[in-house]
């Protein structure tokens, strides 16, 4: 199964640095997985896995923002599967792309990474009103546990290799309960649409063996002022650096 050219958008990540094939109706990026791609701390030759790749804007942003790195990806859905590998073919990003199961995926994935990105779902299973498109669905109702996810990553992170995942701030407190004991030296960093608003998002960067203690980051706020004022970008100068010039999340040091 494939999206037909006429199912597809064009769009934009990263100023312009990037370029994706979207579905019109599925599952669509935004600005999570630009973030999430900024958390992690890659450098040239890293082995990165983006777990349930989507159609890849994660991983493709981290290799854009760090040329050279070692790019993989795995995702459940063929379709998104399909439109990751046209994406990373299109912007010119050497990728492996698979199509399977994180709770058993294919044997060529069955190796080291340094890092494991994932952005699970993040609803929980049952309740909600189900999105009309069956791959948005997929994309946001949890079928497989977070624990699931999690014990997946830890399996295929290399010793003192990173975790970092995006999720929703109110499914906090199950994510830190399902990190697997592998995995430590664990940093939040709560992403607020404007300063003094509550947090929609968490990022957790975590390590593979590491023994360093909990830390709360302080809240990025990705909107200037209090309120909406306009049609207009309205980033602040920390989140105008991260969405637009794919610079690096700073508080995680």
């Amino acid at each position: 199964m494939t999206f037909a050219d006429a199912e597809l958008t064009d769009d934009a990540f990263l100023g312009g640095r990037l370029r994706l094939w979207q579905p019109r109706t599925g599952y669509r990026a935004a600005a999570d997985p630009v973030l999430l791609a900024a958390a992690a701390p890659a450098v040239p030759g890293a082995r990165v896995l983006d777990l349930g790749c989507g159609a890849f804007a994660a991983g493709l942003c981290l290799a854009v923002r760090v040329p050279g790195v070692a790019l993989a990806g795995l995702e459940v859905q063929p379709a998104y599967a399909d439109l990751a590998r046209r994406n990373a073919d299109r912007n010119a990003i050497p990728a492996e792309v698979w199509t399977g199961d994180l709770v058993a995926p294919p044997a060529a994935l069955r190796r080291a990474f340094d890092i494991v990105l994932m952005n699970p779902p993040y609803f929980g299973a049952g309740g909600g009103t189900p999105a009309r498109d069956p791959g948005r669905e997929a994309a946001l109702r949890e079928a497989t546990p977070l624990a699931a996810w999690l014990t997946a990553a830890a399996r295929r992170l290399a010793p003192g290799g990173w975790l970092v995942a995006i999720q929703a701030a109110d499914r906090l407190p199950h994510l830190l309960a399902a990190l697997p004991a592998t995995i430590g030296s664990a940093a939040v960093l709560p992403v607020a649409p404007r300063a003094g608003r509550p947090a929609g998002r968490v990022i957790l960067r975590a390590r593979k063996g590491g023994r360093g203690a909990f830390r709360l980051l302080a809240p990025l706020a990705l909107h200037a002022g209090a309120v909406h004022r306009g049609d207009f970008d309205d980033h602040t100068p920390e989140a105008t650096a991260i969405l637009r010039h794919g610079a690096a999340i700073a508080a995680f040091g």
